[in-house]
């Protein structure tokens, strides 16, 4: 099994489709002013919008992975995308820094290298339940 897509709503769509733009995604689909699905810089997984002028936020964080995070931050702040907190290394070995989308949907720039699915405390096959 593969995860093919996420879709998130989007209060303000258009302001939404040049944001995840300029975080370096490519528009794939448009229905305009109510759909656009992107394909991911790298990796299967595509991410799509879905205007939802009631759209509230939920608790779920979307983690976009770069080689990169300090030069990806950078590159953002330099383009208008504003952060909660700098690029800071977390206890879980992976380096951070966490924003919102026009609509709120919480997002997360990071870096983990093999820690990501490898990390030291992963559960081994005949202990995982």
């Amino acid at each position: 099994m593969d995860l093919n897509q996420v879709t998130i709503g989007a209060i303000d769509f258009d302001a939404s489709l040049e944001f995840y733009s300029k975080l370096g995604l490519k528009l794939i689909v448009l229905a305009e002013g109510r759909y656009a699905r992107f394909e991911m810089p790298s990796g299967s997984s595509t991410l799509s919008l879905h205007h939802d002028a009631a759209h509230e936020p939920g608790g779920t964080l979307l983690y976009f992975e770069v080689d990169d995070i300090d030069g990806k931050y950078a590159q953002l702040i330099a383009q208008g995308v504003e952060f909660a907190n700098l690029p800071r290394d977390e206890r879980w070995n992976w380096r951070e820094a966490r924003f919102r989308d026009p609509s709120g949907n919480k997002l997360c720039l990071f870096h983990a290298g093999p820690d990501r699915r490898f990390p030291p405390w992963r559960l081994e096959a005949s202990n995982a339940s």
